[in-house]
């Protein structure tokens, strides 16, 4: 008897990427808006923007996401006070599920947020179009990128499709039942701490203070943030206060010597070295190219 090839059906199948963006935006920022032939999605990382699709004006927060289908006019706005950071995907899909998020504003939980950061750091490496021109009309491939990269930003996205598409499907018990209770002990420890640690970015902070203030033993700490961000808790600690610096930088509020100040470092040059130790940039070349794309 002959063995039977079974085919694998798609229910979403993604030929192109048209553009992949992370932007940083200054908190007076107005993109005038756009239509075009092809899908795309928003999704706020942090603080908030206004949408318009079709006359119609949506206010997202952190962890919304909106879906713009072809031909559909849309357009974006800061709130004038707080300094956004939005992921922006756009993409050919024709697949007839896809007709499932026409109009959609949703939620996303960690599982989506995952495949983002991957689709993300996939596509610095994939692409030498820098993320954070919003002007960007073609992607340049990386003749030097990592075997894969770019099936890896297709899996990841389709996938990422799937998860919302279930999710908005399957009965709220499902999903609940779904997690294990170890990954989910671990993921309330997580945001605990995350949540800990971005009330005290003015001030300094030490391991054994962390662990001392949260009931938690050091290799615990150490592990959880490893496996969750890839790096030690007080190196994340200090990507949050470069975060926290490059918020204020877009806001325009204080000078990069308040700034210092206001984040607890001992010095002007000691927060312009990390500064540049984490982003690659100083202040100053940092609000530079932010007023660069916002004229």
């Amino acid at each position: 008897m002959d063995f039977y090839k079974y085919p694998l059906t798609k229910l979403f199948e993604i030929p192109q990427i048209v553009t992949i963006h992370y932007f940083e935006y200054s908190r007076d920022f107005i993109f005038d808006g756009e239509s075009h032939d092809f899908w795309e999605f928003l999704c706020v990382d942090k603080g908030e923007v206004t949408v318009t699709a079709d006359h119609r004006t949506h206010r997202l927060k952190k962890g919304n996401i909106i879906f713009h289908k072809p031909g559909q006019f849309h357009s974006v706005a800061t709130n004038g006070v707080i300094a956004p950071n939005l992921v922006v995907v756009s993409f050919v899909c024709h697949s007839p599920a896809i007709s499932f998020f026409e109009d959609k504003i949703l939620p996303l939980g960690e599982a989506e947020r995952n495949l983002l950061a991957t689709i993300l750091a996939e596509a610095k490496d994939a692409f030498l179009t820098p993320l954070d021109n919003p002007y960007t009309r073609q992607l340049s491939g990386n003749p030097g990128q990592r075997p894969g990269s770019e099936q890896i930003i297709q899996l990841s996205l389709e996938h990422f499709l799937i998860s919302l598409y279930r999710k908005s499907c399957q009965p709220a018990s499902d999903a609940r039942l779904s997690k294990s209770v170890k990954l989910k002990q671990d993921d309330e420890t997580f945001q605990h701490i995350i949540a800990y640690m971005e009330s005290r970015l003015t001030g300094t902070l030490t391991l054994e203070q962390i662990c001392r203030d949260n009931l938690i033993g050091v290799s615990q700490l150490q592990n959880l943030f490893r496996s969750k961000c890839g790096c030690g808790i007080i190196e994340y600690f200090s990507r949050m206060k470069i975060i926290r610096a490059k918020e204020l930088i877009r806001e325009k509020n204080m000078n990069f010597t308040q700034i210092a100040d206001f984040l607890g470092y001992n010095s002007i040059h000691y927060f312009s070295r990390q500064f540049k130790k984490i982003t690659g940039m100083t202040p100053s070349e940092y609000a530079l190219s932010i007023q660069a794309f916002s004229k």
